[in-house]
């Protein structure tokens, strides 16, 4: 065990033996194992966290579960309105895993300026929303105070404030239509105390964030009465089966649904990221272990007189396999020292400075967001060392067929 040791350490340090035909194969399959530990973690990172920007804002504009009538249209508010003398609010005891409920409604309005309109959906909030969702969007001024008496303080997106001309501080018009078309639309006038960016263009394009008791008036609502319930739980990974028993919970008169249900397409086209990442931690791994498996073999012909050697000192054929098999992991131990190293460094670039941006439109947000977690990253490295290891196995094989007499007549 000692000599085979010594030989391996030979094989590792004496870099001025090395061929002029082993050299660039040992520095190519360095570079592929390099090359793919920085791909698999960037890919793994950059789309888990995307996945997890996106749910998030998703719910942080709609909640986890939200809970209304059967007969509610989101989109241009509440038909019937529910009562909030409900056994679940303000507390969800009876599920655990629930951290907090909010009622809300929602209203269709036009925006009307001097220069321009646009259709909105105002989203009317009481003192029981969690503005700490949404705080992390503000790009201007502050969060409305919807804390004491009514008052005209809204958050509008970016978007809209840019389309309307408008600016913290502004002042605008908004309509909201009654059921008879007949009659006059209800004029409210609101002003502007925040600016929000979600990049999340569905959201931006529409919502605009008010007191619920102007909604309560416009709609004749009792106080007591709100359009619906939107729902957080702790661990969004249960948000199915939380859905679901939140769903028992609640009266037969009342609909709950998850917001996979409600944005279905959103989270499908997420799906396909876990397919994407896969692909490419498969194709990664498979270009490094065949770099690798001609880095060894090449390694073999090489030192054939080497091998025939040692057999002829009394090697087995287990330890000369473990002299080359140790060669190889110190190859791949440096080419994952390197991934890692620029990797990691790629992905700290683009958490603190955002320099990869993105098109909301199509990714609902503005730049690509980075998703850090050292527990896939040990993984990673564990996993390629093990399979890389494992396949080369078989190319080490070949010593086996290997007799002293002819190899130490090989040149």
């Amino acid at each position: 065990m000692n000599l085979a040791y010594f030989i391996a350490k030979r094989l590792v340090t004496a870099k001025g033996r090395k061929s002029s035909i082993s050299a660039p194969i040992i520095k190519i399959a360095i570079s592929a194992i390099a090359i793919g530990m920085i791909m698999m973690i960037v890919s793994v990172a950059t789309g888990i966290g995307l996945q997890q920007k996106i749910r998030q804002k998703v719910a942080a504009f709609n909640g986890h579960i939200i809970i209304s009538n059967y007969d509610d249209n989101q989109s241009q508010g509440s038909v019937t309105p529910i009562s909030t003398q409900q056994d679940f609010y303000p507390n969800f005891k009876s599920v655990s895993g629930i951290s907090h409920i909010q009622a809300v409604a929602s209203k269709a309005g036009i925006i009307r300026t001097e220069s321009a309109f646009e259709g909105i959906i105002f989203k009317g909030v009481g003192k029981d929303y969690q503005w700490d969702n949404i705080k992390e969007y503000l790009v201007a001024g502050k969060l409305p105070d919807l804390a004491h008496q009514l008052n005209n303080e809204v958050l509008l997106s970016q978007f809209l404030a840019n389309r309307l001309q408008l600016k913290v501080g502004d002042q605008f018009n908004t309509f909201f239509m009654k059921e008879d078309s007949q009659q006059m639309p209800n004029l409210r006038v609101f002003k502007i105390t925040g600016i929000y960016n979600s990049g999340f263009q569905e959201f931006d394009a529409a919502y605009i964030l008010g007191d619920i008791r102007h909604l309560q008036r416009i709609n004749k609502w009792n106080p007591d009465q709100v359009g619906a319930f939107e729902v957080f739980v702790d661990d969004f990974n249960n948000i199915k089966s939380k859905g679901e028993e939140v769903y028992k919970q609640t009266s037969s008169t009342l609909d709950t649904k998850t917001i996979i249900e409600k944005f279905y397409y959103i989270f499908e086209w997420l799906q396909l990221f876990d397919f994407n990442i896969i692909v490419i931690l498969v194709v990664m791994i498979v270009v490094a272990t065949i770099n690798m498996v001609v880095a060894l073999l090449v390694l073999i012909l090489e030192r054939t007189q080497m091998i025939g050697i040692l057999k002829a000192l009394g090697a087995s054929n287990w330890t000369v396999r473990k002299i080359f098999l140790y060669n190889a992991f110190y190859l791949i131990l440096r080419g994952l020292f390197w991934g890692n190293l620029i990797g990691i460094g790629l992905l700290l670039i683009q958490k603190y400075f955002g320099i990869v941006k993105l098109n909301p439109e199509n990714y609902y947000v503005n730049e690509a967001p980075v998703d850090l977690n050292w527990t896939y990253i040990v993984a990673l490295n564990l996993g390629t060392i093990l399979v890389c290891l494992l396949v080369l196995l078989i190319p080490s094989y070949i010593i086996t067929k290997i007799t002293p007499v002819k190899a130490i007549r090989f040149d």
